[in-house]
């Protein structure tokens, strides 16, 4: 049975919402996504994402007030949208529609990280991780199993019912797949811990291969099973955090139906290597990860490490469209080096907006991305993320915001 006053606070949110999404500047955001992701130097979009939402309320805005759970997961999307643009809202889009995950089983690969915390904020779920290695013996290794997919529609049919009989007269209902998001290192660091695995990178290479050659093929199983259940997709909202509208998904060949490899984007990463070299990198990640790469639309590669030394290897990835660029990574070299030839993705330091906000240090930040990038006709983006605190002041981020786009601003009017 419907909650109707549930109800009627979701439709009050959906409406405010379709009202945003109708708005011009969307549509103009979204082109300006498409030529950047077609690599043109146009003026750079601005995202913020992975914020603590739990630091971020200010005045009541973010407190839920449905009563259902199933209504809840509706309203916390909704004020996230309108807290947003309000106060955050950079190049943000928003659409006409509310979105619902289609749902999925993953058997996994029979074991489970082990691990000691330690917690400053109770109620902050980024912490300490002392990761327990339970991947040292060839034993453990051949234990591991390959994942098994199972698409759950009954459970999408119910989701989008829910959802329909909420706001279905306000905005459409619409199910969503998924991209390909393949980081098998940060699973086996997960799993191992990052020191374990420098070691035996340096004494035990043949087991290292051996190791990755697992996770390789299970990433491969289970986007192999994806495809095959109908559950990829490359209508998105974000290639891990920064802006998916683009010209090149899905394939020029595909006329409906299921959607396949070939038409989504591939996203991986491997931070872990921030401490090895390039050439390691190469050896122990990408030579394996191209095996699903490569059946991709286009891919993104890169998160928090620094790949300003990894570039030339990247360039030998024929769909490569993409390329992270770390606060960690030297800027002047990825741009000089990147060129027209990828979208830049420049991630901004979180910690400007970790503690007292520094917009100086802001300022530098993101005029030297956009002086080297416009010398060097790159297409370019920012995605401030990895905002694991702004020690309850969201005016951090507020503050930020301003300051980056009157910089941009300065630029490009």
């Amino acid at each position: 049975m419907v909650n109707q006053q549930d109800k009627n606070l979701l439709q009050e949110l959906a409406r405010q919402t379709a009202e945003l999404s109708a708005r011009d500047i969307n549509q103009e955001r979204i082109r300006r996504m498409r030529q950047m992701n077609g690599l043109k130097p146009v003026r750079p979009l601005v995202w913020i994402d992975e914020l603590p939402w739990h630091e971020m309320d200010i005045d009541g805005q973010l407190a839920l007030r449905c009563e259902s759970e199933k209504a809840k997961e509706m309203e916390r999307y909704f004020r996230r949208i309108l807290f947003r643009w309000k106060y955050i809202q950079a190049d943000m889009v928003v659409e006409n529609a509310y979105y619902i995950e289609k749902a999925y089983t993953d058997s996994g690969i029979g074991i489970e990280a082990k691990e000691n915390i330690l917690s400053s904020d109770k109620n902050n779920s980024i912490v300490s991780h002392q990761m327990i290695d339970q991947l040292d013996t060839d034993k453990k290794l051949d234990s591991l199993k390959m994942p098994v997919i199972k698409a759950l529609p009954d459970i999408d049919k119910a989701n989008f019912e829910f959802a329909e009989e909420m706001i279905g007269d306000i905005m459409p209902v619409k199910l969503r797949g998924y991209p390909c998001l393949h980081s098998p290192w940060d699973h086996i660091s997960w799993l191992r811990g990052v020191e374990n695995c420098f070691i035996d990178m340096a004494d035990r290479p043949e087991f290292v291969h051996k190791m990755i050659r697992k996770f390789t093929d299970a990433g491969l199983c289970k986007y192999t099973q994806m495809e095959e259940q109908g559950l990829l997709d490359f209508n998105i909202s974000a290639i891990h955090c920064t802006p998916p509208y683009c010209d090149d998904t899905p394939a020029k060949d595909y006329t409906g139906g299921k959607i396949r490899l070939k038409d989504v984007w591939f996203r991986g990463a491997a931070q872990l290597f921030s401490s090895a070299s390039p050439a390691m990198q190469d050896e122990y990640d990408l030579q394996y990860m191209r095996e699903l790469m490569d059946k991709c639309a286009i891919s993104y590669y890169g998160c928090c490490e620094p790949l300003d030394r990894f570039i030339p290897y990247l360039k030998k990835v024929p769909n490569l469209r993409k390329i992270g660029v770390s606060p960690w990574a030297n800027v002047r070299s990825s741009a000089e080096q990147i060129g027209g030839n990828y979208v830049l993705a420049r991630k901004p330091n979180p910690a400007n907006v970790a503690g007292v906000f520094n917009p100086e240090a802001v300022k530098k930040e993101i005029t030297e991305t956009v002086e080297c990038c416009i010398e060097n006709k790159c297409p370019y983006e920012f995605v401030l993320k990895d905002i694991s605190t702004v020690t309850y002041k969201p005016q951090n981020l507020i503050d930020w915001n301003n300051t980056v786009m009157s910089i941009i601003n300065s630029f490009y009017n």
